[in-house]
């Protein structure tokens, strides 16, 4: 690769980096085997804790099982944004209606998950990996490392290939059942759902995060970064 090649296919990186926007409306339009194959291929690329690649992800293609995965997550949606909206009573006008905007984005996917083209749902075998803080006093984290790499790789290509995607773990709350209708064997746990397919309207495009300053230290917690 010359030169220049390197240089545009790294401002490609950090364009897709800095445009993936969690997209809930999405088109019902299928999406083609070869690109499909593709995004899954991008998460597999993924780093795992002892290159163990410790995940497995189901893609649900077919309606029956789509509209199982939705009648679990259309509840649980109805009962978050209830205590979120709560949340954000007496936020200045403007600001409540970004958050409302956020909200009703949220509803459409709600309503219309059982029509996405695919929804994928990462599960992960904590005996497959090397949980360095599994015994802390804390809750562990370290085994979410070897999972969602995958998830973020296969989120980025989802936005390379005009895909659009959002992360969900609300199914969460009634696991029990997402492992019986997708057949997900014991001593394995879902860590992430992500409805893939093609954006109603602009889909990904510019988003706001902290920068560097505000997320970065320089050598010691606390500590002022500079670049």
């Amino acid at each position: 690769m010359s030169a220049a090649s390197a240089q545009t296919a790294s401002a490609d990186l950090y364009r897709t980096m800095s445009t993936l926007r969690a997209v809930r409306r999405l088109r019902t339009d299928p999406i083609p085997p070869d690109v499909l194959e593709r995004v899954l291929q991008a998460a597999c690329w993924a780093p795992t804790g002892g290159n163990q690649q410790p995940w497995r992800v189901v893609v649900a293609t077919d309606p029956a099982v789509k509209q199982g995965l939705s009648d679990i997550y259309g509840p649980e949606w109805a009962k978050y944004t209830g205590g979120f909206m709560k949340r954000l009573e007496g936020l200045p006008s403007d600001e409540f209606a970004k958050w409302e905007r956020v909200i009703a984005a949220g509803d459409y996917l709600a309503d219309h998950l059982h029509e996405a083209p695919a929804i994928l749902l990462f599960c992960a075998n904590p005996a497959m990996m090397a949980i360095t803080d599994a015994k802390l006093d804390r809750v562990s984290m370290v085994g979410g490392g070897s999972v969602y790499p995958a998830v973020q790789n296969l989120m980025l290509a989802c936005a390379a290939e005009g895909l659009g995607c959002t992360l969900t773990t609300l199914h969460c709350f009634r696991e029990d059942e997402v492992k019986s209708l997708l057949q997900i064997p014991d001593g394995w746990a879902t860590v992430a759902m992500v409805p893939i397919g093609y954006p109603v309207g602009k889909g990904n495009g510019p988003i706001t995060r902290l920068p560097p300053a505000n997320m970065a230290y320089r050598d010691m917690f606390g500590q002022a970064w500079t670049s």
